[in-house]
């Protein structure tokens, strides 16, 4: 890897020319090199925790001077043990199988010739993500651990803590085998280059975009690059009235838990008109000690005039804060209509004790996952023996659910003869 590779590019063009040069090397690299290369990035980050904590201390003065919303400095926020939870999963990456070239059974049957699928990289992948610093060495982990080369794109906010990420990535990886480009980081400060970087299909094979909907949205329509789009909040969760209350506290407390980002965090409840007025009321107050804020529908704000009214937009947004709004439907049909409506459609969840209600929630719903009397918590450092995942997608197209190292690969169809 040349030194070139440690400066930081400010053309998206050049950028992406890069990676996707390096892709072509990555593609035949081995893969002891790439293990390697993942375990010295995993190094490099606890060693360079204090460059990078000062980095992002002046990232948050920043914004505080800016008047950046609270939500965005909760997600910009570095930590020790924030920075250590990405080492961590960097090292992990690098203990894994190599999923590259790893065979799978294919439905096409040639006669008189073997026929196989293999996993296979990508090429060259674009992460556009706001705040979340750390995120950027995770997607790079997980492209170095599936063959692709990464450019990033991070947010003004956090620009200086994404170039120290960047430049101690970029340094453990300068006396490795792998090719140089395989980590470019184009600044925040160029306003256009998101547009521009999103329509390099020559050089790039998918884009992820990583935030709110006012991030995600923009790119999803302007990109000729495919897109997989990351999916933050909004998931509902059924209370069927044969649902136990101290499980739907358990469930809704354990999946804001996931932090600092609430991928699956419930942010709406569905609730029967059957449903004990002495169980919602308990459980507002239970979540009201949790600090955080309910809202109802009319027919409940009518009937429990202290709720705040939430009104008709708010049930197909993200909160991404600690609110939650209760509403009340007629039946579980019901119920999954308007969630497959106004839903964020990737992560949903019953809590019932009826078999009968969750066979029909589990077919209903068309959300990429569904959870029954399961709490939806995400966490991209799982235990032991589970894939890494970057977040969650909620697209409707070729690929939806978890975003795991396969979603970074494609599936080539061999068909060798014995001629």
């Amino acid at each position: 890897m040349t030194t070139d590779s440690l400066e930081i590019c400010d053309n998206p063009i050049t950028a992406a020319r890069r990676a996707y040069q390096a892709s072509l090397g990555l593609a035949n690299a081995k893969s002891v090199d790439r293990s390697n290369a993942l375990l010295r990035m995993a190094e490099a980050l606890r060693d360079r925790q204090d460059d990078i904590l000062e980095s992002n201390t002046l990232d948050l003065e920043a914004s505080r001077d800016m008047a950046v919303p609270e939500l965005l400095l909760d997600w910009l926020k570095l930590t020790p043990e924030r920075l250590q939870t990405a080492a961590n999963i960097l090292e992990r990456l690098g203990q894994l199988s190599d999923p590259i070239r790893r065979v799978t059974n294919t439905p096409l049957q040639v006669e008189q010739a073997q026929t196989y699928c293999q996993l296979m990289p990508l090429g060259a992948i674009a992460l556009i993500y706001e705040a979340f610093p750390e995120l950027g060495a995770i997607a790079a982990g997980m492209c170095l651990k599936t063959g692709n080369s990464i450019v990033l794109k991070g947010s003004t906010e956090a620009s200086q803590s994404n170039t120290a990420i960047a430049r101690a990535l970029q340094d453990a990886l300068a006396d490795t085998n792998l090719p140089s480009g395989c980590i470019e980081l184009l600044p925040a400060d160029i306003g256009t280059s998101i547009r521009e970087l999103v329509s390099q299909e020559h050089y790039l094979s998918l884009v992820i975009p990583y935030g709110r909907t006012s991030l995600v949205q923009p790119i999803v329509e302007k990109a000729t690059v495919p897109v997989l789009r990351a999916a933050i909040g909004n998931c509902y969760l059924y209370w069927s009235p044969t649902g136990s209350l101290d499980a739907v506290r358990s469930i809704v407390l354990d999946s804001h838990c996931s932090d600092p980002d609430p991928v699956n965090a419930i942010e709406k409840i569905l609730v029967s008109p059957e449903q004990k007025s002495s169980s919602l009321v308990s459980l507002w107050n239970s979540l009201r000690d949790k600090g955080f804020e309910i809202r109802g529908d009319e027919r409940l704000v009518e009937e429990y005039p202290d709720l705040v009214l939430a009104d008709a937009a708010e049930w197909s947004q993200a909160y991404l804060t600690k609110t939650i709004a209760f509403k009340v439907v007629d039946s579980l049909d019901l119920g999954i209509f308007w969630i497959n409506q106004y839903s964020s459609g990737h992560a949903d969840c019953l809590v019932t004790e009826s078999y009968s209600e969750s066979t029909e929630f589990s077919l209903g719903v068309k959300s990429a996952s569904v959870y029954i009397n399961a709490s939806p918590r995400f966490s991209r450092l799982p235990k032991s023996g589970n894939t890494i995942c970057l977040g969650m997608s909620n697209q409707m197209g070729h690929y939806r659910g978890f975003i795991s190292l396969e979603a970074l690969t494609r599936v080539k169809h061999v068909i060798q003869g014995h001629e």
